[in-house]
C-alpha cells in the first residue's frame, strides 16, 4: 500500500457523496472540525463516511465525542474527494465543498485521536464494458432524460450534462445522486461495486419516481382543464380537490358553500343584492380558504346574509295604550306626550306615509332616550340605539371599505342587523356631540339617513349595496341645537323638554327613583322608607339640575346606608326621614344667597340658560377711579361683553334722567363681573341685568333681593325678546326668586311655564328698561355706599 492508501476520516450524517459529483458538506464537531483543517493544510483527501445510529438510521457526527465518531456507527464504504473550499460562515457554521473522486473500504483505523484515519482499499471502475452492461447504460440514460422532462421546471443544464457524460458508471453515479432518495439508499448504491447491479439498481429507483412524477403531471393536466383562462389563481385549490378524489377524501368545502348558495336564495334579497351575493359566492369557491381575501370575502357575505332584507314586524299601535305606557314610563312631559301619541296616530292611520324624524332636544337626565323606548314598546317594535357622542369619522356612519382586512358597516348598518327587523325605532343618541374632522363629516353623513327622499337606498360603504332605510323610525337626542348643523337641523322635527320642577322631581322620585333603586341595592319598600320631606331635602339642598340623575344618586346614597344596617343585622326597618339626611349625605351642598348677594347696590340677579337647564346669574358692578375704562372679568364670550358694552353705553346716555354726573363717569373705570369665573358664559340675554347692576351702582339704590330679570338690552333701552324662558323661570322658583322680569314679547311663552311655578312667581313685562328699573330698585338709596 502507499501513502494514498491511508486517509483522514470525515464522519457525515446527512449526505452522500458519489465519485464524479460535488457536494456542500456541514461540519459539525470538534473532531470533524480538526479532520477538514488537517486535510486544508496538509491538501490531502478525506474520506466521507455516512454515519449512522444504533437503529442504523443517518444522524449528526457527535459534537462532544473528542474522537468525533464511534466507529461502529460508521459505514465502511465511502468516497474519497478532495477539498475544493473551505467556508467559514458569519454565524460561526463551518462548510466544506468535496469533489467525490473513487469509492473506498476501510481495512482498519490506525488512529482516533484527534480526528479519525484510517487504511482504505480504493476501487477502481472497469474500463471494458459488455453488451449488457452498455444496454442498461443507454437505458439509463433515456429513462433519466425522460425524468428530467417530467419534472415541472427542468434545467437545461442537467438534461445537457446527461447527454454529454460518457461513462456509464459516472452516469449512474450522477443520477443517483441527484434522485429524491433516503440516505440508506443512496448508501446502498454507493456499496454496489459491481457495475451491472449498481445500474439496476438505479434504474429501479429511477423507474418508481417516473412513475410518481406521472401521476403528478396526470393531476397537473386534470387541473388546467377544469379552469378557464379568469381561474387560474385558483389552480391549487383545484389541485388540492383533485388530490381529495384520487384519495377518496370527502370536500367538506362544498358542504359549506352549498349552504351559503341556500341561504341567499332564502334571504328574501333584492334582485340587485342577489346579483352581487352569487358573484360574491363564486370568487369565494375560487379561492383557497387559507388566503387572506377568502376571510374577507367570507366576512362580507355573512353580512350580507345577517341584514333583514325582508324581515318586518307588524306595527300594533293602541292609542289608549301608548298613553298608558307614555303615563307609566314618564311623569308629566304633557307636551311631549301629546306630540309623541299625535305621531302614533297618524302612523296608524298612514302606515306607508314617510312620518317626521323626530328629535328630543333637552338637558341631560330629562328622559330622552328612555322616551324612545317607549315609542318602541307603544308600537311593538325593536329598539336599537346609536350612540353618536364623540363620533368624527364619517366611516362610522357609512361604514369602511371592503380594502383591508377587519373593515365593519357602519353604526347605521350594524344596529339594523342586531334589531334584525327592518323597521326597528333606532335611537340616534347625542346628535349634536358629532364632529367634523381630516376623517369626513359625520353630519354630512346623516342626511342621506334621516332623508326620506334619499334613504330608501341608502348604501353603506361596506356592503356596497342599497338598502331600504325607509322603514325605520329615527329618533335623534341633543342637549342642544346650536352644535347641529342647519341641514341636518331642516330634516328633524324638534321637540324641547325642558327641565323638572321641584314637584315633578317629587313624584319622579317616588314613582320611578325610589323602586329602581331599591331593586339595584337588594331591598324593598317594607325594609327602607324614605319620607316625602327628605326627598324634598335631596331635590332642594343636595342636587341643582334639570333632570333627575343626580337625585336617583343621592337616592341611592340614602339607601346604601340603610342596607349597611340591615345587613348587619342592626335593623330590619329604616325610616330616613329629613333630619337623616345631612347625616348621611352631609351639609347641604345649595342653599340661596341671593338677599347676601344683593344686599348692597350694584349687585343684580340675572337668569341664565344652560344645557343642563336653567339657572341665576349675579351680575356685579364697581366703580373705581380711572380714566372711563370698562373691564370685564368672569370668562364671558364675545356676545355677553358685547351686551355689557351695550349696557353701559346707554347708562351714559341717560345720565342726566338718571340723575347722574357724567364728569364722574368720565373719571371713573366700571369693573362688570360675573362670579364662577372658571364657567364659560355666553348670550346677550344678561343685557337688562348688566344694565340694572350699572343703574343699581351708580345711583346708590339696591336691587330688591327677591327679583330676578332676563333680556336682551338694545341702545335705544328697548328690551329685546330671549330664549330658555321655561327653564329659567323654574331655576327662579328653586333659588328663591318671588318676582321675574321677563320681555313684553315673550308673554307667548307663559303657558309653556308649569302651573306649579307661575303660583309662586310674579311677572312683570318689561318693554324698556325703564321699566325694569321701575321694578327692580329700591325707592331711596342705600344708606352706606358700595363697598
Amino acid at each position: 500500500m502507499n501513502s494514498e492508501d491511508v486517509l483522514i476520516i470525515l464522519p457525515v450524517g446527512n449526505a452522500v457523496l458519489f465519485p464524479g459529483v460535488v457536494l456542500p458538506i456541514a461540519v459539525s464537531g470538534a473532531a470533524a472540525l480538526a479532520a477538514a483543517q488537517e486535510a486544508v493544510r496538509t491538501q490531502r483527501r478525506v474520506g466521507l463516511l455516512l454515519q449512522t445510529d444504533s437503529a442504523g438510521a443517518a444522524r449528526d457526527a457527535d459534537a462532544n465525542d473528542p474522537a468525533g465518531a464511534d466507529p461502529a456507527t460508521l459505514h465502511r464504504v465511502g468516497t474519497a474527494a478532495s477539498i475544493v473550499r473551505f467556508i467559514t460562515a458569519p454565524d460561526g457554521t463551518h462548510h466544506l465543498i468535496a469533489q467525490g473522486e473513487e469509492r473506498f473500504t476501510v481495512l482498519d483505523y490506525v488512529s482516533r485521536e484527534p480526528f479519525l484515519v484510517a487504511r482504505i482499499e480504493t476501487h477502481k471502475e472497469t474500463t471494458v464494458l459488455d453488451a449488457e452492461t452498455e444496454a442498461r447504460g443507454l437505458k439509463l440514460r433515456d429513462r433519466a432524460l425522460e425524468a428530467v422532462q417530467l419534472l415541472p421546471q427542468a434545467p437545461g443544464e442537467l438534461v445537457n450534462a446527461i447527454r454529454s457524460i460518457e461513462s456509464i458508471a459516472t452516469l449512474a453515479d450522477m443520477v443517483a445522486s441527484f434522485m429524491d432518495l433516503k440516505n440508506s439508499d443512496k448508501q446502498e448504491i454507493l456499496a454496489t461495486f459491481d457495475l451491472k447491479a449498481r445500474l439496476d439498481r438505479v434504474l429501479s429507483f429511477l423507474g418508481r419516481r417516473i412513475e410518481v412524477l406521472k401521476v403528478s403531471r396526470k393531476i397537473d393536466e386534470r387541473t388546467r382543464e377544469a379552469f378557464d383562462e379568469r381561474q387560474k389563481e385558483a389552480v391549487l385549490r383545484e389541485r388540492l380537490r383533485q388530490i381529495q378524489k384520487e384519495l377518496g377524501e370527502t370536500d367538506t368545502a362544498s358542504a359549506e358553500l352549498e349552504e351559503l348558495r341556500a341561504a341567499i336564495k332564502d334571504a328574501g334579497m333584492p334582485a340587485e343584492v342577489e346579483e352581487q351575493a352569487r358573484r360574491e359566492l363564486k370568487r369565494l369557491e375560487r379561492m383557497p380558504d387559507s388566503s387572506a381575501e377568502y376571510s374577507m370575502n367570507r366576512a362580507y357575505l355573512d353580512w350580507l346574509l345577517a341584514m333583514p332584507w325582508s324581515k318586518v314586524d307588524p306595527e300594533t299601535v293602541d292609542i289608549e295604550q301608548a298613553r298608558a305606557i307614555l303615563d307609566q314610563d314618564h311623569y308629566g312631559l304633557d307636551k311631549v306626550k301629546r306630540r309623541i301619541l299625535e305621531f302614533l296616530a297618524v302612523r296608524k292611520l298612514n302606515p306607508e306615509g314617510r312620518s317626521p324624524i323626530l328629535c328630543f332636544v333637552g338637558p341631560p337626565g330629562v328622559g330622552k332616550t328612555s322616551l324612545g323606548q317607549s315609542i318602541a314598546k307603544a308600537m311593538g317594535l325593536k329598539f336599537g340605539r346609536v350612540s353618536l357622542g364623540g363620533v368624527h369619522d364619517e366611516a362610522e356612519i357609512r361604514g369602511h371599505r371592503r380594502t383591508y382586512i377587519g373593515s365593519l358597516p357602519g353604526n347605521i348598518a350594524q344596529a339594523v342587523r342586531k334589531a334584525g327587523r327592518r323597521n326597528p325605532v333606532l335611537m340616534l343618541d347625542e346628535v349634536d356631540k358629532l364632529s367634523a374632522s381630516h376623517q369626513g363629516d359625520p353630519f354630512s353623513a346623516l342626511l342621506e339617513v334621516l332623508d326620506p327622499e334619499q334613504n330608501n337606498s341608502f348604501r353603506d360603504n361596506y356592503l356596497a349595496v342599497p338598502f331600504d332605510l325607509s322603514k325605520v323610525l329615527f329618533i335623534g337626542t341633543a342637549n342642544v341645537l346650536d352644535a347641529i348643523p342647519p341641514a341636518l337641523r331642516d330634516r328633524m322635527e324638534i321637540i324641547e323638554l325642558t327641565g323638572y320642577t321641584e314637584e315633578e322631581k317629587l313624584q319622579i322620585a317616588r314613582r320611578h327613583l325610589l323602586s329602581r333603586q331599591l331593586r339595584a341595592n337588594g331591598l324593598d319598600g317594607a325594609q327602607v322608607e324614605i319620607s316625602e320631606d327628605a326627598l324634598r331635602s335631596l331635590i332642594g339642598d343636595h342636587t341643582r339640575e334639570a333632570g333627575v340623575r343626580s337625585l336617583e344618586r343621592q337616592i341611592g346614597a340614602l339607601l346604601r346606608n340603610a342596607a349597611v344596617a340591615i345587613a348587619s343585622g342592626n335593623a330590619q326597618h329604616v325610616a330616613i326621614g329629613a333630619e337623616d339626611v345631612a347625616r348621611i349625605l352631609g351639609a347641604p351642598r345649595f342653599e340661596s344667597d341671593v338677599a347676601l348677594r344683593t344686599s348692597v347696590p350694584g349687585v343684580a340677579t340675572g337668569l341664565a340658560w344652560t344645557p343642563a337647564g336653567g339657572d341665576i346669574l349675579f351680575i356685579e358692578s364697581s366703580r373705581v377711579r380711572g380714566s372711563g375704562k370698562l373691564i370685564l372679568t368672569g370668562q364671558l364670550g364675545d356676545v355677553m361683553k358685547e351686551s355689557a358694552q351695550a349696557a353701559v353705553t346707554w347708562v351714559k346716555s341717560q345720565a342726566d334722567r338718571l340723575k347722574l354726573d357724567p364728569a364722574a363717569l368720565d373719571h371713573s373705570d366700571l369693573h362688570i363681573h360675573v362670579p364662577a369665573g372658571a364657567i364659560p358664559k355666553d348670550g346677550p340675554s344678561a343685557g337688562v341685568a348688566i344694565a340694572t347692576s350699572l343703574a343699581s351702582l351708580l345711583s346708590q339704590r339696591t336691587v330688591r333681593a327677591d327679583v330676578a330679570m332676563t333680556g336682551e338690552i338694545s341702545l335705544r333701552g328697548v328690551v329685546m325678546p330671549v330664549g330658555g324662558i321655561k327653564e329659567k323661570c323654574v331655576a327662579a322658583a328653586r333659588a328663591g326668586i318671588r318676582t321675574v322680569i321677563l320681555p313684553a314679547r315673550n308673554r307667548r311663552d307663559l303657558e309653556e311655564i308649569p302651573e306649579s311655578v307661575r303660583a309662586k312667581l310674579e311677572f312683570v313685562w318689561a318693554e324698556k328698561i325703564d321699566d325694569v328699573l321701575a321694578r327692580a330698585l329700591e325707592a331711596a338709596p342705600a344708606q352706606r355706599a358700595a363697598a
